[in-house]
């Protein structure tokens, strides 16, 4: 299952296994237009038909990260609310990872890509010490689709020094954040229990391009029960200048339930998220309306 929430999607190319897909669909509307009943102008409708399963087909491949190709879905224009996509199900589980990163294929249960771009008028070094004020994280907040309001998310957040969480520390500075840097924190949020530690790392900051892989190291739990063991919430963002003052940024999260009998959560509630971490590191309102998804 895949969703589209909001945001326009770029062309998508159609890969091999969607040819088949249309192949399959043109005979099937072939099949249709072979009886009197479907004859004449019939025959147009079930080609459109095909056509559509195809195109939705082509779809199904996934996220497409800005590596040496244009990301799929495509970057929202600076000012408008940003480019999403959800995958669930087959999709999530099928996904292979670019060679730009370093995650490995895995049976994810939903994978949330988020495309914006965004005016800001410092440097590179200005928005990674954004990204390195993980205290000023507290206080971010989110729409709730449970509770159908605005709600706080980030409920504690502070630097490490290590993996463990006594090892606080300072927020982290632009020139700590160079390429090969490893940096933890810690963060609670409305939804688990306790601290949850997490590390970053860089596999590219220059003026140009900015590169971060997010995961949990220590497990996720709710009421007792784990939802996530470690390394199964993952988030990758890029950070690129689009224009003078204007920057692209893309993420995408995928995750994996420590049990296949855990529920995986609603596709609207990542997206939400996705948003609100997209926001705090623009420099919008994280609880400006509208929501990513209601």
């Amino acid at each position: 299952m895949d969703s589209t929430p909001a945001g326009s999607i770029a062309p998508w190319p159609l890969p091999s296994k969607a040819f088949w897909a249309m192949l399959q669909a043109l005979r099937t509307a072939a099949s249709w237009t072979a009886t009197p009943r479907f004859a004449g102008r019939a025959c147009w409708y079930g080609l459109l038909l095909a056509l559509s399963a195809a195109l939705a087909q082509a779809q199904d491949d996934g996220p497409r990260l800005p590596c040496g190709a244009a990301p799929y879905p495509a970057y929202a224009e600076p000012g408008a609310a940003p480019n999403l996509r959800a995958w669930s199900g087959k999709a999530a589980r099928g996904w292979a990872p670019p060679a730009c990163s370093t995650w490995k294929p895995v049976d994810a249960d939903v994978m949330v890509a988020l495309a914006g771009s965004f005016r800001y008028e410092g440097g590179i070094d200005g928005l990674l010490a954004r990204i390195g004020a993980i205290s000023a994280k507290k206080g971010v907040r989110y729409w709730s689709t449970t509770e159908k309001n605005w709600q706080l998310l980030v409920t504690d957040a502070f630097a490490l020094s290590g993996p463990e969480v006594t090892l606080r520390r300072a927020d982290f500075k632009a020139a700590e954040m160079g390429k090969g840097a490893a940096f933890h924190y810690a963060q609670s949020d409305n939804r688990s229990a306790g601290n949850t530690v997490y590390r970053e790392r860089v596999l590219a900051s220059e003026a140009e391009r900015v590169l971060i892989e997010s995961e949990n190291l220590t497990p996720i739990k709710k009421l007792m029960v784990t939802l996530y063991s470690p390394g199964d919430l993952q988030t990758l963002y890029v950070i690129e200048p689009r224009a003078p003052g204007v920057w692209n940024f893309y993420s995408l999260t995928r995750t994996r339930m420590a049990s296949s009998m855990l529920p995986t959560g609603s596709e609207a509630s990542y997206i939400n998220r996705s948003v609100a971490f997209y926001r705090y590191v623009a420099g919008i309102p994280t609880d400006k309306e509208p929501p990513g998804a209601r």
